[in-house]
């Protein structure tokens, strides 16, 4: 049976739902409508239905959704009952902010090493992650699971060194080294550019 497409935008507004059920679950909130979801979400109540109809019935109407089956559903949807081993390449301040942030391993995502050029942190352990020089990327692709490879290094090597990990067999990246990488049909990547984010919210502070 041929999956059902979802718009990106449907994509984009998940991890929003997971997250704000996760805070409802955290305040004792058993069930809750998708008006009243709306309320806290900004977002309207038919495009929360409209969104959740894309995987099916989860709602009841005059009860509304159980919080914590949505969120376990919406989890699923995800990915999110699934471990992911990832690998970083570039241990600089980036990478070392991404790496020390706990909150991936709770939901799956497992940095298994750090790989860098700087002689002076080879060897050493970023919140117990051990990092590797870049000359042994390729022998520790070969010999372990590497789901996703997240990239934090400068743009005029990003592709390199992507290209290089696509051969290797790693078919998915999060890309963080401010270029747009294309690796092929074959290949997910999400390319993520902070300072994007930074500059909207410019926009908003200028037209407020």
């Amino acid at each position: 049976m041929e999956e059902k497409y979802v718009s990106e935008a449907v994509i984009r507004r998940l991890p929003r739902y997971y997250r704000y059920l996760g805070e409802l679950i955290d305040e004792g909130v058993d069930h809750i409508s998708s008006q009243e979801l709306s309320e806290r979400m900004s977002v309207t109540a038919s495009q929360i239905r409209q969104d959740l109809n894309n995987f099916g019935g989860f709602g009841q109407q005059g009860y509304g959704y159980n919080v914590i089956n949505l969120r376990d559903s919406i989890g699923k949807i995800l990915g999110l009952d699934k471990q992911y081993n990832i690998i970083m390449i570039g241990g600089g301040n980036l990478g070392r902010a991404i790496a020390n942030y706990g909150n991936f391993r709770k939901k799956g995502f497992n940095f298994i090493a750090i790989f860098d050029r700087n002689k002076d942190i080879v060897g050493t352990r970023i919140n117990d992650i051990d990092v590797y020089s870049l000359d042994d990327l390729e022998s520790f692709v070969l010999k372990n699971k590497v789901d996703i490879a997240a990239l934090a290094i400068p743009k005029n090597v990003s592709k390199e060194i992507a290209s290089k990990l696509v051969n290797l067999g790693v078919k998915a990246f999060w890309n963080f080294s401010h270029t747009e990488l294309s690796l092929g049909d074959d290949v997910l990547v999400e390319n993520v550019h902070l300072s994007e984010s930074l500059m909207s919210l410019s926009y908003r502070i200028s037209h407020k």
